[in-house]
């Protein structure tokens, strides 16, 4: 049992009954039927239609869901691909893995890439452009795309928080040559460990990633290219296809209680609440806000029992794994500001009204206190 009154992880509540769930996995065993299985065939079927896409293609994990679509394009060794400064460390490890360099622009307020500075960032070496639909925003991506094509740069989307989210109603994943999502178990839609999906609307795309993930096998004894180990397991898809029709009731929760958190935050003068486009449907894989004295906030939420969280306390750009890239304090100030300001708190669809009031609450009583 969990300390604290609100907790950040609901996944005890998600898997809470799953004996339904552990009847399909004992009809699925003696079939045998472990690698790219049949589920995994419906799972991906299923994905598609959920995004809408003509293909998705099942891999290990978010991280390879990135690295394969690039891989895919054509980006190799001493490419560049411009990303954003204010993202998790898969984006650049996707990057990294198959010896391309990111190149950082900074964000703006709602967490996602400022397009307005992609195209300075644009050199001979460049091969691609990654957006990332972080914390379940989406990127200005009419306005990127245009740049992007202007400069003939296949973008691969960065949509692993983003499953749902759109923009003028096309949704994250779909802007570009292809775009990756996460299955990770604090995801939207999860499963038990580390999974991912690319989808793509381009044929010739769909069928390389599918020879990627699998070694670059035709078949059993013909190898088309070299490849990578990175299926979808056919368990982890069973899984998938047990909550994936849930998704979209998944989704509209968390986009009501953060609408909840965002009208009860509205006459907090020390919240900034980030910019709510109205084009935009988000799908809050993280809520997140802007706080004054946020570090002393947070001490204050996790000593009265509200699991709250940074998203990220240190830019992603300074850290000492990246160091190499030759970055420096203040070259994106506006991730830096994030870092200093941001807090995030617990918004998923297992929360009840209840535990909603309690964060507010808590919020209230800090700034009072103070």
């Amino acid at each position: 049992m969990s300390e604290f009154r609100v907790r950040y992880s609901y996944l005890p509540q998600q898997f809470g009954n799953v004996d339904d769930l552990f009847e399909e996995i004992k009809k699925f065993i003696p079939t045998g039927d472990f690698t790219l299985g049949a589920p995994l065939t419906e799972f991906e079927g299923r994905f598609a239609d959920l995004i809408g896409t003509r293909h998705a293609i099942g891999v290990g994990s978010g991280t390879d869901a990135l690295k394969l679509p690039l891989k895919a394009v054509g980006v190799g060794h001493g490419d560049e691909v411009i990303t954003t400064a204010n993202t998790f460390i898969a984006t650049v490890g996707a990057i990294n893995e198959i010896g391309a360099t990111p190149v950082f622009v900074d964000c703006d307020d709602t967490f996602c890439m400022d397009v307005s500075q992609v195209e300075a960032a644009i050199t001979e070496r460049t091969r691609a452009i990654m957006p990332v639909q972080f914390t379940g925003e989406i990127t200005d991506m009419p306005k990127l795309m245009e740049i992007a094509d202007r400069h003939n740069l296949p973008v691969v989307e960065d949509a692993c928080q983003g499953i749902l989210a759109s923009i003028d109603g096309k949704r994250a994943g779909t802007w570009g040559i292809a775009g990756g999502f996460s299955l990770h178990p604090l995801k939207n839609l999860n499963v038990w460990g580390d999974g991912g999906v690319i989808v793509t609307n381009d044929d010739e795309v769909a069928a390389k990633l599918r020879l990627l993930r699998n070694h670059g096998l035709q078949n059993r004894d013909e190898i088309a290219l070299l490849g990578y180990n990175s299926r979808l397991d056919t368990l982890q898809a069973i899984v998938g296809n047990w909550l994936i029709g849930d998704t979209h009731d998944i989704t509209q929760k968390r986009i009501d209680n953060a609408a909840v958190y965002d009208a009860a935050f509205a006459d907090v003068p020390q919240i900034t609440i980030p910019p709510r486009r109205d084009n935009v449907k988000r799908v809050f894989h993280l809520y997140i806000v802007f706080a004054e004295d946020r570090d002393d906030l947070y001490e204050y939420c996790l000593e009265k029992g509200v699991e709250a969280k940074i998203h990220y306390p240190i830019p992603l750009y300074l850290q000492e794994g990246l160091a190499h890239l030759g970055y420096k304090v203040g070259d994106f100030p506006v991730t830096d500001r994030h870092a200093k300001n941001i807090i995030t708190f617990p918004t998923d669809q297992h929360l009840n009204p209840e535990q909603l009031d309690i964060v507010i609450q808590t919020v209230r009583d800090f700034y009072a206190g103070n």
